[in-house]
């Protein structure tokens, strides 16, 4: 059996990622595909637990070093027991973040260094990798209207400040210009239903026996 593929939708909170993560399952779906749609952190119901952790607002204090160690916790979980499994089956996995959102939250807006963050990453999931990543970029100021309009009380990452995203936003698209092979980079000020078809556009190439308009 062939290895499903693996789709992960990065972005800022409020880019639009819900929306199109469910319009790209629909379309798959529509096109014979078995697809499975997931999240992180969490995924399943340990890596939700350390979720519930990562962003608890709490007083007792997370540094960027345990936040960054829980996200790979929570991540080796979500690997082993959800999305190789999913993949083995040849499903599609369409994942709500994934090690890039370390790489923007925690490495560009934390600060934290960006060569430690990859060997943690390579230690989880060094032999695999998203095969296609959509980033769905747009502006912070509108991105945290939009979320602050859909949400109740923000969690600890949601409550950070506009500067704190602006870092998050800069540092994915500076990793989407330093690999523009696996990313594709979307306009999240559009509509909805554009952004979707958009997202789907830009993963039709992965399908078996695609073949790319002339």
């Amino acid at each position: 059996m062939a290895r499903g593929r693996f789709i992960t939708l990065e972005g800022i909170e409020g880019a639009g990622k819900s929306t199109a993560i469910l319009r790209l399952e629909a379309a798959l779906l529509e096109r014979g595909q078995r697809v499975r749609v997931t999240r992180e952190p969490g995924g399943t119901p340990l890596a939700e637990r350390i979720r519930a952790v990562v962003l608890d607002r709490s007083e007792e204090r997370v540094s960027p070093v345990a936040e960054t160690l829980l996200m790979f916790a929570a991540r080796g979980i979500h690997l082993e027991n959800l999305i190789r499994p999913a993949l083995a089956r040849g499903e599609w996995v369409l994942s709500d973040r994934f090690t890039d959102a370390t790489r923007a939250y925690q490495g560009g807006g934390r600060g934290l260094d960006g060569g430690w963050i990859e060997s943690l990453a390579a230690a989880v999931h060094g032999d695999l990798n998203p095969d296609r990543t959509l980033l769905i970029d747009v502006p912070v100021a509108m991105g945290l209207a939009r979320a602050a309009r859909r949400r109740g009380a923000p969690d600890r990452i949601e409550a950070e400040r506009v500067s704190f995203f602006e870092q998050v936003r800069g540092e994915y698209l500076g990793l989407a210009a330093r690999d523009p092979a696996r990313f594709r980079v979307l306009d999240g000020t559009r509509d909805p239903e554009a952004v979707a078809a958009a997202a789907v556009e830009a993963v039709l190439d992965l399908l078996p026996g695609h073949v790319a308009r002339g």
